[in-house]
């Protein structure tokens, strides 16, 4: 489920209006994708790359959507479902409620001509005040992708201890201030939403210089819980370990990445695959957008987007 999300219109089949994933052209160019053939879209959010892909795909082919959130699906849904002129060639579509981690439990294993992931957190989730994703409206502390399971970010703030809780802010936010903030929010407790959250890491993380000022101070503490409570990090290490044995002979996968903790894993692992022999790098560094979609979508600004070829 990706976050560059934008609101600008774009119109697919039925004459519907969706929203434009970040990196579009170029996620589908490094695709290649083959017509008729097998391609799964890792994080199918609002349907935006799976549609472009079903396009291409035609009648032979099996596109299939994976997301941890229900309600993504069903707004994808009909957008995956063809309008009467693109009913005759149009490709097979599965829509599966469950994390891309799972794929390498699959029996019979599955084998694909291309997999993409979109990363993060999509626009339906942060705009959503009852998700609990963002800290610019007050909401309940959930921030759990799939809202039917796992444990909220409710539970994790006043329920875990002070050292635990400093060490994930640490580590998945990336925050130097982690035990500072930590302290501060065990001494609130009990803290039920988001804007409790974010005036108490406020205070505690108050900028020391004019870069930080740039972004809220509760910007890596809230992205820390959120990577925590949907355990994204370990999610993303499982589908790169099994993106070898998914991907046939010249299959491609596409991963776009929000934050260095991301792109980091996903550019190691690439090169671990190129080691073994496994892949062929096709983006030595990372693709980003270009200024005017930036201009268009600013969630667009932190994406890169690598890709590599399974080899013979």
């Amino acid at each position: 489920m990706g976050e560059g999300f934008t609101d600008t219109p774009e119109r697919g089949g039925h004459g519907r209006v969706g929203h434009v994933p970040v990196l579009l052209k170029e996620a589908i160019d490094f695709l290649a994708i083959r017509r008729g053939g097998t391609y799964i879209d890792a994080t199918v959010g609002l349907g935006g790359h799976s549609y472009e892909i079903a396009k291409r795909l035609g009648a032979p082919g099996h596109l299939i959507g994976l997301d941890k959130d229900p309600a993504a699906l069903e707004i994808a849904r009909p957008r995956l479902t063809p309008s009467a002129e693109e009913e005759s060639d149009w490709p097979r579509v599965t829509l599966e409620h469950r994390s891309f981690a799972e794929l390498a439990n699959d029996q019979p294993p599955l084998t694909v001509d291309g997999l993409l992931a979109d990363l993060g957190v999509s626009s339906l989730q942060l705009d959503n005040a009852a998700r609990g994703f963002s800290f610019q409206a007050e909401g309940p502390l959930d921030m759990r992708m799939n809202p039917l399971s796992g444990e909220t970010a409710e539970q994790v703030v006043n329920q875990v201890d002070e050292v635990t809780l400093a060490n994930l802010i640490y580590e998945f936010g990336e925050e130097r201030r982690s035990r500072r903030i930590a302290r501060a929010i065990v001494r609130s407790r009990p803290i039920r939403t988001t804007a409790q959250l974010a005036d108490v890491v406020s205070a505690a993380a108050r900028p020391m210089n004019q870069a930080e000022r740039r972004i809220h101070p509760a910007t890596r503490t809230f992205q820390a819980l959120r990577i925590f409570v949907n355990r994204e990090l370990d999610d993303l290490r499982d589908l790169l370990k099994a993106a070898p044995q998914l991907l046939k002979p010249g299959g491609r996968l596409v991963v776009i990445s929000f934050h260095s903790l991301e792109d980091r894993i996903v550019k190691d692992a690439l090169r671990e695959g190129v080691k073994q022999g496994h892949y062929r790098l096709l983006t030595k560094k990372p693709v980003t957008a270009s200024e005017e979609e930036i201009d268009r979508n600013p969630r667009s600004r932190s994406a890169k987007l690598r890709s590599a070829e399974r080899v013979q």
